[in-house]
């Protein structure tokens, strides 16, 4: 069950790819030393913008095509990156594409994966009518948990009875896509267990309570798009034809013991860095990549959460929750191509005043800029190595050659602000596109198999981030970073 044939296709991908790799670099000696993103071209990016516009136009122009072949699309994007950055670069190039699978992608899924199967173990039942009011109280208790069970969690735990509730309406597109922006997005920003990025910064020194710092903006974001919802959500209620079935059955959660596996998931991933601590920050080496044993330990313990939750639950639950692996195979395929083909664009960021985009890095100075870019940002690329690249551009500014853990702590004692618009441009931008956050890739999946149209990657953006978010993110910035 767990390694359908899909996934064995993504394992036999990336092993093509690395072993690819290796041949490719087997014939020449050392690379071109350290600073790769001073030398690298934007034309290097080509392939990442090749993946992103095939994810945007495909499913419209040739959704068969798509829907059965974006794996090999996906594949063939990361390759045509992979094999002239290898000739190129040699060693310097391999290192990079291991390090962002071995250290990033690899953790990255398998927390996803762990959240994901352990979520789909818990159903809710009963009879939801889905008015205006109920599906706002949906949303925001999906968007009270996100911090404390991650994005993934809430969205999986939330988003199938929330589908359940609506499925006699026959507008339901809106609501998805608000459930996106507030769930799988905005509703992770108060610890670093909601946001990838955050948890990010929590191990390079930021304080786990630190997070509750970005209370103040989430609230006002959050109030302003419920506000928006229940507003738009009544007008469409008014206008439906139908009524909502009548039930009494009473409302059930089964499944309840996973709850005790997503507790163990969230102990690996707080424990991890004090057994870091513990372990003196002992590593294990994968060819010239360092690898922390803590989080080797992390990233065994979130399998064996998911391992056990498929063993204890009983089947016919998981089908009753309509649970399919689809949209996991789905995000798992396309951020493999993603992951590899943003490795010079990153790189380029990296390189600051040095790189090729050293208009845009220069250009940020205020906490204004830091929002906003890294917002921008954080929208197209994941948002986890976009934060980091902004907060080392923040630390490199002000507290240049101190150690990253001083530079942290001088940061949050003397220029707070600009944290603040790094953490918040990072999490709530990830709302901007279906790639600015994996939860946005799965629900969109999810929805679709349930007979929900979801708008286009384009269609997303033009009809939704930029009438509703984008405005928001406006009075954000007013209020909190001008």
């Amino acid at each position: 069950m767990i390694f359908n044939g899909k996934i064995k296709t993504l394992v036999l991908t990336l092993f093509f790819i690395m072993a690819g790799a290796t041949l490719a670099t087997a014939s020449g000696g050392g690379g071109h030393g350290a600073g790769l993103g001073e030398q690298l071209s934007l034309y290097m990016g080509i392939p990442f913008a090749g993946i992103l516009l095939s994810i945007a136009l495909l499913p419209l122009v040739a959704p068969s095509i798509w829907h059965h072949h974006f794996g090999k699309i996906a594949a063939f994007w990361g390759v045509s990156l992979a094999i002239p950055f290898l000739i190129m670069y040699r060693l310097d190039a391999l290192y990079e594409i291991f390090h962002i699978y071995l250290a990033d992608y690899i953790p990255f899924i398998i927390l996803l994966w762990a959240l994901y199967t352990v979520a789909g173990g818990i159903l809710f039942t009963g009879s939801l009518s889905g008015s205006p009011v109920v599906n706002c109280v949906l949303l925001l208790i999906g968007t009270l948990i996100a911090s404390w069970v991650g994005t993934t969690g809430a969205a999986m735990l939330l988003i199938r009875p929330f589908m359940r509730a609506n499925a006699w309406r026959k507008n339901r597109t809106y609501q998805i896509v608000f459930f996106i922006f507030l769930v799988c997005n905005i509703g992770g920003s108060l610890t670093p267990l909601g946001d990838p990025p955050l948890f990010l910064g929590f191990l390079k020194g930021v304080p786990f309570f630190w997070t509750m710092k970005l209370l103040a903006p989430m609230l006002v974001l959050a109030a302003i798009l419920m506000v928006v919802f229940f507003l738009l959500d009544t007008y469409h209620y008014r206008k439906e034809e139908g009524s909502p079935p009548e039930s009494k059955e009473k409302l059930k959660i089964e499944g309840l013991h996973n709850l005790l596996f997503i507790g163990g998931i969230i102990a690996a991933v707080i424990g991890s860095v004090e057994l870091d601590k513990m372990l003196h920050h002992a590593t294990v080496h994968v060819w010239r990549v360092e690898l922390p044993i803590a989080n080797v330990m992390r990233d065994a313990m979130l399998v064996l959460m998911g391992v056990l939750s498929l063993r204890t639950t009983k089947k016919v639950l998981r089908e009753k929750n309509e649970f399919s692996w689809f949209p996991i195979v789905e995000v798992a395929y396309l951020f493999a191509g993603i992951f590899v083909t943003m490795v010079p664009v990153l790189l380029i960021l990296q390189a600051g005043s040095k790189g090729e985009m050293a208009f845009l890095t220069n250009a940020v100075k205020e906490p204004v800029h830091y929002f906003w870019v890294t917002g921008v940002l954080s929208s197209f690329l994941d948002n986890a190595p976009t934060y980091l690249v902004f907060l080392n551009t923040a630390l490199g500014n002000f507290f240049a050659g101190v150690e990253p853990p001083v530079a942290i702590d001088s940061l949050i004692k003397t220029k707070e602000i600009y944290l603040l618009a790094i953490s918040c441009g990072a999490v709530f931008m990830g709302a901007n596109s279906y790639i600015g956050n994996a939860p946005n890739f799965m629900v969109r999946s999810i929805a679709e198999e349930g007979g929900v149209a979801m708008p286009s990657f384009f269609g997303y953006i033009l009809k939704y981030s930029l009438v509703f978010l984008v405005p928001s993110f406006v009075v954000i910035t007013y209020i909190f970073f001008m």
